[in-house]
């Protein structure tokens, strides 16, 4: 498994205008090959937004990242402060922990 996590500040549209693009946008989210799952992370106090994406393998990070939705999101121009970090994971704890079936 292979895991994204992305944080971003919301501009120019508020809390409730981003919760109503997110449900639209689950179903594109849900069909990209090799994503096994997506958090989608909401702080609205702290105007602090992303998701944690785990995918089947790197190769299915890296297929997503050169694609059009990855696209879409990282020139999204009501995200600022866009931070995205792609993590391997310690298979054995996770399992321990049920981060993997």
């Amino acid at each position: 498994m292979y895991v994204l996590v992305i944080n971003f500040n919301l501009e120019g549209i508020d809390h409730n205008q981003f919760s109503e693009a997110c449900d639209e946008l689950a179903d594109t989210f849900a069909a990209i090959p090799g994503l096994i799952a997506k958090v989608w992370l909401s702080d609205p106090d702290s105007n602090t937004y992303g998701g944690v994406y785990t995918f089947e393998d790197k190769a299915a990070f890296e297929a997503y990242k050169a694609g059009e939705v990855f696209a879409a999101v990282a020139s999204n121009p009501n995200f600022i402060n866009v931070s995205a970090k792609d993590f391997g994971i310690l298979d054995g704890p996770t399992r321990v922990t049920r981060g993997v079936n």
